[in-house]
């Protein structure tokens, strides 16, 4: 074999210390697969007496770990640092100027910046490398980079976020509410003490932006992803799902549209019968549409030291093996500048739940303030009697716009015998 490449690792959290672990482990392995050994030279983070379980010994480290990425004895620098700006943006800045390869599993930075980084590592001729970045172990990335370079995708879908899955997984198998269930999840280590950035949607928006680029060939724009979180989800609204024959989940949807790419991530009402319905715990799942190929999925753990660690040092053979790619299928200079279709536009099915007094003409001013929206219901579902009292009334639509439903759900809250504001989550057939 030739001379070994020398890996610097700006990070050691747990993707951090899962490459170290995979690389000490399956180091032979993965030289041989390479054609050149890896050896990590330079380690950088911010506790450097703290116990990793890992020895370090004979590894240079680096306070500073913009210092570690200029270093002229560190071949390939990884970033596994996190975080949309600050430090972590300065590693992979300095690093391409220094004209040295890039991976890192950093969404947020990607989705982000993910135009001028290209187009910075494009300029310098090295690699930006990103796989770790979306669907931990799930070689999505590579999929639509390679896989389907001979195709149009025009759709791409999936679950983007373990954490939520396990959330709305555990939800309907056991009854329970959200709150209950995240406090279990945070117990468990699958959300952490902060869980906005994944309940909220925000993780799985990220991701979506990068998939986004890479399947139409556009320029990364996260500020166009429409962003709705899984809070509002209840175990009635779970239950009421199984019961017309669906499943809730957390989707991320990118179309390619005549008007421009729609982009949104909310909860979705998805049929049993599909495959996405039976992807279930902490599993992420993604699913493209292809012109010559037709519909693809693939899934598998999205998170955790194992699987991102599998994608990182999968990237880092890819780069000891050959020239830089694109780092989203087109030069930068080619990637377009596609209209971000509002949210508004939206065109899809609904379920809704409405708490309403039982009292006679309800149903009637309900469905006069559909009718007057040109709303088509396609089922309606009330059960039993409970004169004066509350009882949830739900209801499907047929097709309908997304501005023409908010027209009429404001009508509907602002009746006198809804209790709340209604409940809605979206259809999504696949």
């Amino acid at each position: 074999m030739s001379q070994a490449v020398k890996i610097g690792v700006a990070g050691l959290g747990t993707v951090g210390l899962g490459v170290l672990e995979l690389l000490r482990k399956n180091g032979a392995l993965v030289g041989a697969r390479a054609g050149r050994p890896f050896l990590v030279s330079a380690v950088s983070a911010r506790e450097r007496r703290r116990d990793r379980g890992l020895d370090l010994a004979g590894v240079r480290w680096f306070e500073d770990a913009t210092a570690l990425a200029a270093d002229p004895e560190v071949d390939v620098v990884l970033e596994l640092i996190g975080g949309s700006d600050g430090i972590a943006r300065q590693v992979v800045e300095t690093a391409l100027r220094a004209g040295k390869p890039v991976i890192t599993a950093n969404k947020a930075l990607i989705a982000h910046h993910g135009t001028a980084l290209a187009r910075l590592a494009e300029e310098r001729g090295v690699a930006l490398s990103y796989e770790a970045a979306v669907a931990g172990g799930i070689p999505i990335i590579k999929t639509l980079r390679e896989g389907l370079a001979g195709n149009r995708v025009d759709r791409i879908q999936g679950i983007l976020n373990g954490t939520c899955n396990y959330i709305l997984t555990t939800m309907r198998e056991t009854g329970r509410e959200f709150a209950e269930v995240l406090a279990d999840a945070q117990k468990l280590g699958y959300a952490e003490a902060d869980p906005a950035f994944d309940v909220d949607g925000i993780d799985a928006a990220h991701k979506l932006a990068i998939l986004t680029a890479l399947a139409f060939g556009c320029e990364v724009d996260f500020a166009g992803v429409h962003v709705e979180g899984i809070r509002r989800i209840s175990a009635m609204d779970i239950q009421y799902a199984e019961e017309l024959g669906y499943r809730i989940k957390l989707l991320g949807i990118a179309q390619y549209r005549a008007k421009g790419v729609e982009q949104r991530v909310h909860p979705c009402m998805v049929p049993k019968g599909t495959p996405l319905a039976h992807v279930e715990g902490v599993y992420n799942a993604v699913l493209a549409v292809g012109d010559f190929v037709g519909s693809i999925m693939a899934e598998g753990r999205g998170a955790g030291a194992g699987p991102t660690a599998s994608a990182v040092v999968a990237d880092l053979v890819d780069i000891v093996r050959g020239a830089p790619r694109p780092v989203f299928t087109l030069p930068t200079a080619s990637l377009a500048k596609l209209p971000s279709r509002g949210m508004q536009e939206h065109v899809g099915a609904y379920y809704v739940r409405l708490m309403v007094v039982d009292r006679p003409g309800v149903i009637a001013d309900v469905t006069a303030a559909l009718r007057d929206s040109d709303i088509s219901v396609e089922s309606f579902l009330q059960r039993g009697r409970a004169p004066g009292e509350a009882v949830p009334v739900i209801l499907s639509t047929h097709e309908t716009r997304e501005s023409d439903m908010q027209t009429a759900l404001a009508r509907i809250s602002r009746l006198e015998a809804t209790l709340e504001e209604p409940r809605v989550i979206r259809i999504e057939t696949l």
